[in-house]
């Protein structure tokens, strides 16, 4: 059990105290009117778009009154329109016209969640520029990131945590990140766990779920899906990444691949053979599905593959959470997919690995450390298998398990976004 599950009694009465203690008044009417949200990173992983939706469903709960700009990365693939579609008011900024307007009309910036602090350099744009205030929201503080090879150098790090220091509030979505800030001398006022904003994420795409299960006579229920993933994203397979070859990079992929998948074909072997459930292998990132092809469909017996659809295009968000939503769980090498089951409830099983930085443990902090597994320990990946047999073979206690954990995220995202009110100067949202 970790530090951080021992003090969540504790902080539950600390914010149990501080809701109790604050005037109501006309709830979130109070709250200053225009937020800027600086989000959207990459549209080529599914996870990455999440946590943009996820943030301003959850300000579109508790800060209902407000007026959110969206600061983007990148909102192309489709994005654009489905943002749009599901957030009719948001306000996009989409040029430097609409970027100087939100600079003067905002009142606050907000940080969403990434594996760093994506961002770092336009928050201290907007400190510099504005001197308004900050906040950051459900980011991993990693000491390396999961993009390079190498550890963040001692004064890059300094650099991260003056500007973390200088925030309103920052929320870790990892316990192992809160406590290396800690280490490492973070002041900013408030300082805690704050799951990342992509439990947040309700968009759905039904229709078109609907058509492909159908095509692939998947029925509600009676499936598991399953995500394939390499120790580095090949994004130099991606046209519009744009990157060049990383030879040390796929020499790890190519050293790894085959033991990082070897539990998950184990995992469908059993669950073929000792249930009635079929198999979706499912991408969360563009790469994922000649992964998936290749070390899973491809070296499975015959008599198993009849049993296992395989998913061989992308697909965004809305689509791949209305499978979610119908399948009987998921496991894999993936982080955000079980994100987005667990925001709605359905069981995820986590297979993490060193240089996906710490972001995996926040399973721990939810109360899931039964379904996180380290794939550098030789003894977590001979439990792989037989953990998600287990969740086939009883779905109902495996749901109840999904559900005790999605309504600890849901508490923990209402205190933060209190914290936020609170920052900015509001009563307690009525939510």
């Amino acid at each position: 059990m970790s530090k951080f599950q021992l003090s969540r009694r504790a902080a539950g009465l600390q914010f149990a105290a501080l809701l109790a203690s604050t005037s109501v008044a006309d709830g979130a009417s109070a709250v200053p009117k225009k937020i800027l949200v600086r989000s959207s990173w990459q549209t080529v992983n599914i996870g990455d778009i999440a946590h943009t939706p996820g943030l301003l469903h959850l300000l579109e709960t508790y800060l209902p009154d407000a007026e959110v700009h969206l600061w983007p990365s990148r909102i192309d693939n489709g994005v654009d329109a489905l943002l749009q579609t599901r957030f009719p008011k948001l306000r996009i900024v989409r040029d430097s016209g609409d970027l100087k307007d939100a600079f003067r009309d905002c009142e606050f910036l907000l940080h969403g969640s990434g594996a760093s602090l994506v961002a770092q350099n336009d928050v201290v744009r907007w400190s510099k520029e504005t001197g308004k205030p900050y906040g950051i929201y459900g980011i991993t503080l990693p000491p390396k990131k999961s993009t390079s090879t190498e550890a963040t150098s001692r004064a890059a790090m300094e650099k991260t945590v003056q500007v973390l220091s200088g925030a309103s509030f920052v929320f870790f979505r990892d316990s192992k990140s809160l406590e290396l800030a800690r280490q490492l001398g973070c002041s900013a006022d408030v300082l805690q766990f704050g799951p990342d904003a992509a439990f947040g994420c309700d968009l759905r795409d039904d229709a078109k779920a609907n058509a492909f299960l159908a095509k692939h006579q998947l029925e509600p229920g009676k499936f598991l899906c399953c995500i394939p993933r390499l120790r580095y994203t090949p994004y130099w397979t991606i046209p519009s990444k744009k990157r060049a070859f990383d030879a040390e990079k796929h020499a790890r992929n190519e050293q790894m691949k085959d033991h990082d998948h070897a539990p998950l074909r184990q995992a469908i072997i059993d669950v073929v053979h000792e249930t009635d459930l079929k198999i979706l292998l499912c991408p969360e990132d563009q790469t994922q599905m000649q992964v998936g092809k290749e070390m899973l469909l491809d070296r499975l017996p015959e008599v198993v593959r009849k049993r296992v659809a395989w998913r061989p295009d992308y697909w965004l968000t809305g689509e791949a959470i209305s499978v979610y939503r119908q399948s009987a769980g998921l496991f894999g090498n993936e982080m955000h997919s079980p994100i987005m089951c667990i925001g709605h409830g359905i069981p995820a099983i986590v297979c993490r690995w060193a240089e996906q930085t710490s972001k995996g443990y926040m399973w721990e902090d939810i109360g899931l450390g039964e379904w996180l597994f380290d794939l550098d320990d030789e003894s977590q990946v001979a439990r792989v298998a037989s953990t998600v047999l287990a969740l086939a073979k009883d779905p109902e206690a495996a749901k109840r398990k999904a559900q005790e954990a999605r309504l600890f995220v849901e508490n923990r995202q209402k205190e933060t976004m209190q914290v936020l009110a609170q920052t900015l100067g509001g009563g307690v949202p009525k939510r």
